[in-house]
């Protein structure tokens, strides 16, 4: 069974799509699930907020260009379960040399082929993508199964929403991935004290409502401080209100995942009418899904910790106990 590629994109910059990335891979490990993160921003902030050194020559170009195989560049991090593929800054170059190519959409899916073929394949694998609609990103998204898209809770954003959300109509229409779907929209940087954080959502959620994942990612100094350190939030401060929302999501997000294929079978069968009906309802976040900073306190501080009581992994059956 092939490992479901998640292409973790958005072309505005800033929207926390590599905090995403390394902090959902980090949890779904946790989760006992083994996970491979791609890292194919030449900028390399997945492959060092995850403590990993740069080196020449370590990324997916030459790989990219069919000259070595992708398992010679995969290694372990300190996050058990999870290894990663770094990439460095000579990965730029590759925009130009795979734009010279007949298929370029498709090296990227041919460089998968040798994990597709291993006995025991990852759970799942994450592409963290440049900033941008370039080559890299057009091939992240040509070899997906599925499009997560961090947006930040301001209203600019929306607009880099749509663009999204239309690529990947033109991707499937176009037959160059006739199986990319949105896989899911996280809300990044929310601020429960702000009515523009609300109002974000809220018109997010009218136009994609069951796309939108019911855990919001708060504003938070934590997650901030995290990458400088090379580390994942879980790691770095396991009890912040970043730990609780990004576990949170990756809950969420094993969930739709093992949904996935019954939803698909329910909706071949279901009444249109049930559909439509189902579609206009009203977005409701769930009640332990927004881990905010209560209102006077700064987003991140220690007394982000304090609010309503959140499941720890202490007390959580399907993640392992540590101390």
């Amino acid at each position: 069974m092939d490992s479901p590629v998640i292409a973790v994109a958005n072309q505005k910059g800033g929207v926390g799509k590599t905090t995403t990335a390394i902090n959902l891979s980090a949890c779904l490990a946790e989760r006992r699930k083994r996970v491979l993160l791609i890292d194919l921003d030449p900028q390399s902030n997945a492959t060092s907020g995850l403590g990993v050194e740069q080196r020449a020559g370590h990324s997916l170009y030459p790989v990219l260009l069919g000259e070595k195989s992708i398992r010679d560049f995969i290694q372990p991090t300190e996050v058990k379960r999870l290894d990663l593929l770094p990439a460095e800054v000579d990965l730029a170059g590759a925009e130009v040399d795979i734009a010279r190519s007949e298929h370029y959409l498709h090296p990227f899916k041919n460089a998968l082929q040798p994990l597709r073929e291993e006995e025991q394949p990852y759970d799942f694998i994450l592409v963290d993508c440049p900033p941008s609609l370039g080559i890299l990103t057009m091939n992240a998204l040509t070899a997906a199964q599925g499009l997560l898209i961090p947006i930040q809770c301001e209203y600019y954003a929306l607009e880099g929403l749509s663009v999204m959300a239309r690529l990947v109509r033109q991707l499937r229409e176009s037959g160059a991935n006739p199986d990319l779907d949105i896989a899911g929209i996280v809300m990044t940087m929310y601020d429960m004290r702000t009515n523009l954080s609300q109002q974000v959502v809220q018109e997010v959620a009218a136009h994609f409502a069951d796309k939108v994942f019911e855990t919001l990612i708060p504003r938070s100094v934590r997650l901030s401080e995290a990458p400088s350190f090379g580390r994942p939030i879980i790691q770095y401060d396991r009890h912040c209100t970043g730990s609780v929302a990004y576990r949170n999501l990756a809950k969420e997000f094993l969930r739709r995942h093992r949904n996935g294929a019954a939803s698909d079978a329910l909706r071949q069968t279901a009444d249109p009418a049930e559909e439509t009906e189902e579609a206009a309802m009203p977005f409701r976040p769930e009640s332990n899904a927004v881990p905010a900073s209560p209102a006077g306190t700064e987003p991140g501080a220690p007394a982000e910790t304090t609010g309503p009581a959140v499941e720890t992994p202490g007390f959580d059956p399907d993640i392992p106990r540590t101390e």
